[in-house]
């Protein structure tokens, strides 16, 4: 079997899927691009051999037969577009953030749950080769019991602007940040019981940024159910490059995963700079692997009818600990979370 997939959003992240689609996967194809830019669009289409352009998903579904989706547009629009593809039948991959709220969360996964059909979310770390191995050692017992994890990511360049708006993006903790709060909660194999949150706007006034509750840094304390407390630091824009890392001190021992260090290699330039090391300079790099780790999952989910690693709940959760950590910083208190049964 080989997957039709249609990749709907052509901007970055549904590039990078379709790119690994096209040119790692040897069981599946891009067999649509949809993007309300026409131009846009044809052009992402032309790089992964030129299928067929949409504008809509209806327009795509419509005219082609399709096994599964890769929503990427921005978060405003999940809902709707996973519920369409989820009524026709079709699996969906779904980016991150998963919705704007709880409810439209929960419609997301009762639409797949009537609709027979997976949905995975694009929390990438989940894949990558070095967070795998980080969480089967934790599991395994290496470093005891987690007792304190500190999650960052430091990005380079504004998020688009539509996310600069609160109403509609979530913020930077959203945008940004949605993987370390999925992560944390993976690695520690809890969920977060209570938040605050502290956020600043460093650059964003002298960038051209007008969003009233625009922020671009953000500190998030955290208590997880099982007594374990941590932290997750958020940076957008940092100049320096992408930096994604993880600290988990445990009861017998200390786990750290990434470093800032992009290659392991150093550039001696002079004496008094003493040399240079590259860093990460974009996502799409960093986590290079964990990209096609994870649509290769997916894609084999579709085909096996497996239950995906990280599903809807995974989803929901990201945006709960998301909303009440705005909320803590908008009304500068804890916040509590009430993480029901689902």
């Amino acid at each position: 079997m080989s997957v039709a997939v249609c990749i709907v959003g052509s901007g970055r992240a549904g590039s990078v899927h379709a790119l690994n689609i096209h040119q790692r996967l040897s069981n599946a194809y891009v067999a649509a691009v949809v993007d309300a830019d026409p131009t846009q669009a044809s052009s992402l289409a032309t790089r992964v051999g030129d299928p067929p352009a949409f504008t809509t998903l209806s327009d795509a579904v419509q005219t082609l037969s399709l096994d599964a989706v890769v929503i990427a547009t921005p978060t405003f629009a999940h809902c709707d577009l996973v519920a369409e593809a989820a009524g026709h039948g079709i699996h969906v991959f779904c980016e991150k953030p998963m919705a704007l709220s709880e409810d439209e969360c929960l419609k997301m996964m009762a639409a797949a749950e009537k609709g027979g059909v997976i949905l995975q979310m694009g929390f990438v770390r989940r894949f990558q080769p070095e967070f795998v191995e980080a969480r089967a050692r934790v599991e395994a017992g290496e470093i005891g019991e987690p007792m304190v994890i500190k999650s960052l990511t430091h990005g380079p360049g504004l998020p688009p602007a539509w996310a600069h708006e609160l109403a509609r993006s979530n913020g930077m903790l959203a945008e940004v940040n949605s993987h370390d709060f999925d992560c944390v909660r993976w690695l520690v194999g809890s969920d977060i019981a209570r938040v605050y949150a502290e956020v600043a706007n460093r650059k964003g006034k002298g960038l051209g940024v007008v969003a009233k509750d625009f922020y671009d840094n953000a500190v998030v304390t955290l208590r997880f159910t099982d007594d374990t407390i941590g932290t997750i630091d958020g940076t957008c824009p940092a100049e320096y490059g992408y930096d994604a890392r993880v600290e988990i001190t445990g009861s017998k021992g200390l786990l750290v995963i990434g470093e800032v260090q992009g290659l392991p290699v150093l550039t001696c330039v002079d004496r008094a700079r003493g040399g240079l090391r590259p860093l990460h300079k974009t996502w799409p790099e960093r986590f290079a692997w964990g990209y096609v780790n994870e649509i290769s999952s997916f894609v084999e989910c579709v085909i096996t009818s497996a239950s995906p690693r990280v599903g809807g709940i995974d989803g929901l959760r990201a945006v709960q600990a998301v909303r009440a950590s705005n909320q803590s910083w908008i009304e500068r208190r804890p916040i509590d979370l009430l993480v029901d049964d689902v």
